[in-house]
């Protein structure tokens, strides 16, 4: 047997990290994902000593708090952004942001699973960039299952490569190039991300915290990993986040109108809050 192929793992250890995966965080791995789940965990499973996947899975099993688990969820999450992913969403964004601009309120924006960052930046240059819009009345709360990307999202450092289809006034604006050791990055500017926050949050954790109401929230290409009944009580739990006619954000792929009657579509994945007599 090869060195990449010398942990032991078995179907049952499949049946029981999915088992364990969904309980944690509620994301549902398919049968399909058994090679997968392999090849992002067996480097680690290799560095604790161990020569079989059981063992790992006792590890955890051994204990509910423990680094080891944010290891294992952080290696088995999925994350894929851009800046200004389906630009259609920045635009409602804009558009929604402009008609609230002269409300005596913040306008705050959450980011849910935000990956690396790219998504809750271009949520904040977008909001920026409407001189209406106060920028002292401005929050995006950014916040992920996965601490790896979410440090790196806070930090606000990228390849330069992962900007060059950015507006070049954005990039004078809003980010700085690297030079010597650091040639080839680029970060956001101090002005930007101080507009941001960012936590660590589980979709399925009971109970939320209390973050207040959002006018809009971005959930991207998030639903697709968990089943129908936790989709549709993540979505119970937004509808509760939102003020009144805010906006919900989805995924290309992501259509939610047979789980819930809170949302009306408003646009490609794009849905707006009902209030509550248009639901009776």
């Amino acid at each position: 047997m090869s060195a990449e192929r010398d942990i032991k793992f078995t179907a049952a250890d499949f049946r029981r990290l999915r088992q364990m995966l969904y309980q944690r965080v509620g994301i549902s791995l398919n049968d399909s994902k058994s090679h997968m789940a392999y090849s992002r965990l067996a480097k680690r499973v290799r560095q604790l000593g161990f020569r079989q996947f059981s063992d790992y899975l006792d590890l955890l099993d051994g204990s509910a708090e423990t680094e080891e688990w944010q290891h294992f969820v952080n290696a088995l999450t999925t994350n894929l952004t851009a800046f200004f992913r389906e630009p259609h969403h920045f635009d409602l964004l804009r558009l929604h942001a402009m008609e609230r601009a002269g409300q005596d309120r913040l306008y705050r924006v959450w980011s849910s699973a935000v990956s690396t960052g790219e998504e809750a930046y271009s949520i904040a240059m977008t909001l920026l960039s409407l001189p209406q819009l106060n920028r002292q009345r401005l929050e995006v709360v950014a916040s992920d299952i996965d601490t790896r990307v979410l440090s790196h999202a806070a930090d606000g450092v990228y390849d330069a490569e992962r900007t060059r289809t950015l507006d070049t006034a954005l990039l004078k604006r809003y980010f700085l190039r690297g030079v010597g050791r650091n040639a080839g990055k680029v970060r956001i500017r101090k002005e930007l991300r101080e507009h941001l926050s960012f936590y660590q949050f589980n979709l399925v954790a009971e109970p939320w915290p209390d973050m207040g109401r959002f006018d809009v929230i971005f959930c991207r290409n998030v639903l697709i990993y968990f089943d129908k009944p936790t989709q549709a009580a993540i979505l119970q739990r937004f509808a509760r986040c939102l003020q009144p006619d805010g906006l919900l954000f989805l995924g290309h792929s992501e259509n939610i109108m047979h789980l819930t009657d809170a949302f009306q579509s408003c646009g490609r994945t794009a849905y707006r809050l009902l209030g509550q007599d248009a639901r009776e």
